[in-house]
């Protein structure tokens, strides 16, 4: 009997540990980090951008560079962080431009740039 009650608080341990492992990021803990961005079918063909998110002032700042060469596109001037969405603005080639990612997976990202242009992302991994 004493066996058997080890083995059922042992289990109970178990997933509980599982239970606090399985819970997911949100918001700002979720897209610090570093995204690639693909943006098919703009007037400059298809772009490849890669997004860098860094915690700041409990909010997220960062970067837009090209992915192809790493150079810095623009400074990101605003964003605006929900649970699973988030909303990044920047001014590249004299636009002010509007990306927003919404949360497909723990590595994945949908959404639009400019309202005009369908966006798919995916964390790069370090």
């Amino acid at each position: 009997m004493k066996k058997l009650n080890t083995f059922f608080a042992g289990l109970m341990l178990l997933l509980l540990s599982l239970q606090v492992n399985a819970q997911t990021k949100k918001g700002v803990d979720y897209f610090e980090g570093k995204w690639k961005i693909a943006i098919p079918g703009t007037p400059l063909g298809d772009l490849k951008r890669l997004i860098i998110l860094e915690k700041k002032d409990n909010g997220l700042s960062g970067v837009v560079k090209d992915d192809a060469t790493g150079k810095e596109i623009a400074k990101i001037s605003k964003v605006e962080v929900k649970d699973n969405e988030i909303t990044i603005y920047y001014n590249a080639n004299d636009v002010d431009a509007v990306l927003l990612l919404t949360r497909k997976d723990d590595e994945h990202v949908a959404g639009n740039l400019l309202e005009a242009y369908t966006v798919e992302g995916i964390r790069v991994k370090e």
